[in-house]
């Protein structure tokens, strides 16, 4: 929300259905009730904001859906002109704007399902006027871009990896940054200087605590700028991480990331906990958490599995896991737990499952697709109503979630949807321990969701098993946030895997 010298551009929101489909624009000085609506959004599925770009030249309106992008801009320095359209919108194309001095970069999926880098004039940015820059590569994910005056930095996804490519914009020479780790998790941090020669980036893996780096672009010299510390003498050498695969169903391998304790038997013995998302292209990237020690120091092994319906291994690892794609998701997921226990990692008497909102689905649908396989599921605010909810337009996201799920109004996609949606496949049969967690403010995954589902389970599973719903009454969907209230919900997650494992101190 940018403050300027004459005007405040802001995003206003549906007060009902929380959406947001205006832009408006306050005057300094001036009664709010006048403000000006710059952007009304038509299109219910679209998401809409308002940036400034960071060279402070321009003002950017970008209205974007699941699958397709469009931008407007004005002159940051004229607030009062109207907008223009960048390239307007087509069917099934993204696109991110990136000025430079002289040009903008533009990402995009046109004809490049992996994304690519174009480039055009400042006064001809229709796509017709879109030259190569970077080529898009079936093995390269492009995520992003972080721009200086006088370097780019592109985020690039490989093998399930982020690699930084810096380019000199001078030169055009081209080199990488060195991360010394097999698997780990880098990104750009705070780097607002549009001037400077440094990049500022975040790193972490399993056993990395998180770090910031400065990064000299023109020597490549890197300095730690700050790390998270650790309390308990913590010693990164006693812990083990591995990257192996599982293979799916369909005989597509899926990559598991694992950390353990050093002298964990593999014997099948050990608990271990499998925790997986899978929606929206959102990728699973490794990372530390002090908080984990407790299970690890417990004897537990922790495994993500980077399942399809993220973008760990790239857009069409996404593609395969979204509408009528969806249970390569789940079965993924199953053939990571499956692998877990043909490799003695665990057993199906010591593994445990955990996910949140989308990944409270996957944990909806695995247990009832394969029930036997977990010991223990843990489910966060999940959302498990899918038709239902999908039904009803006037539910925060979704409208801007069809291109995500289905639109239920089809017949083929209702009844994809009915096939997987774990409240509509709840049978007599037996489940594993579930804690179900959900939050009375929560917006986007509504109460009601998780709690008629326990119902449904309690009243119809043959089992006897441990069932628990935690309604936490004063939070949403992120669950508490406060300096210490979080870990009062990781707490609780521990106490039922204990709890289950028998493990008392």
């Amino acid at each position: 929300m940018p403050l300027l010298e004459q005007a405040l551009f802001y995003t206003s929101n549906n007060p009902v259905s929380l959406l947001s489909e205006k832009i408006k624009k306050h005057q300094l000085g001036t009664d709010a009730s006048k403000d000006e609506v710059v952007y009304e959004e038509k299109d219910k599925s679209n998401y809409i904001w308002v940036s400034k770009s960071k060279n402070e030249q321009y003002i950017f309106i970008v209205s974007q859906a699941t699958l397709s992008s469009e931008w407007r801009i004005i002159n940051a320095n004229t607030p009062n002109a109207a907008f223009t359209v960048f390239q307007p919108r087509i069917k099934d194309v993204l696109y991110d704007v990136i000025p430079l001095e002289n040009k903008f970069i533009i990402r995009t999926n046109l004809n490049a399902l992996n994304f690519k880098l174009m480039e055009c004039e400042l006064n001809n940015t229709a796509s017709s006027n879109w030259k190569e820059l970077i080529p898009h590569r079936k093995d390269v994910l492009i995520q992003g871009v972080e721009e200086f005056k006088d370097f780019i930095v592109v985020n690039e996804r490989k093998d399930g990896l982020v690699k930084l490519r810096v380019r000199n914009l001078k030169t055009n020479d081209e080199h990488y940054l060195n991360f010394e780790e097999a698997a780990y998790t880098a990104a750009f941090n705070a780097n607002p200087s549009y001037t400077s020669t440094t990049l500022r980036y975040s790193y972490t893996s399993l056993t990395t605590p998180s770090s910031v780096f400065d990064y000299d672009l023109n020597s490549k010299q890197k300095k730690l700028m700050k790390q998270q510390e650790v309390l308990g003498g913590y010693d990164p050498k006693k812990y083990t991480t591995e990257r192996v695969y599982a293979t799916a169903k369909d005989g597509t391998k899926i990559p598991i990331s694992i950390v353990y304790k050093n002298g964990l038997g593999k014997n099948g013995k050990a608990p271990l906990l499998l925790y997986a998302y899978g929606s929206y292209g959102i990728s699973m990237d490794v990372s530390f958490s002090s908080t984990r020690l407790s299970l690890l120091d417990r004897g537990f092994a922790f495994a993500i599995a980077h399942i399809r319906g993220g973008e760990d291994l790239g857009r069409q690892w996404y593609e395969d896991g979204k509408l009528m794609k969806k249970k390569n998701t789940f079965n993924d997921f199953i053939a990571c737990g499956e692998y877990l226990v043909e490799n003695k990692y665990t057993s199906a008497e010591h593994l445990y499952a955990q996910g949140g909102s989308a990944g409270g689905l996957l944990m909806g649908a695995i247990v009832n697709m394969a029930p036997d396989l977990w010991h223990g599921v843990i489910a966060q605010v999940p959302f498990v109503d899918v038709v239902n909810t999908m039904l009803d337009e006037s539910i925060p996201l979704t409208t801007n979630e069809f291109d995500e799920w289905g639109n239920p109004t089809n017949k083929e996609a209702y009844f994809y949807l009915k096939s997987y949606s774990p409240y509509e496949n709840v049978i007599a049969k037996s489940y594993p321990n579930l804690l179900v967690t959900t939050g009375l403010h929560d917006s986007q995954v509504q109460y009601f969701e998780p709690a008629k589902w326990v119902a449904k389970l309690r009243t119809t599973k043959t089992d006897k098993n441990v069932l628990l719903l935690h309604t936490n009454m004063d939070f949403g969907h992120g669950g508490a946030s406060g300096r210490f209230d979080y870990l009062k919900d990781i707490a609780l997650n521990y106490a039922f895997l204990f709890a289950l494992e028998g493990i008392q101190e």
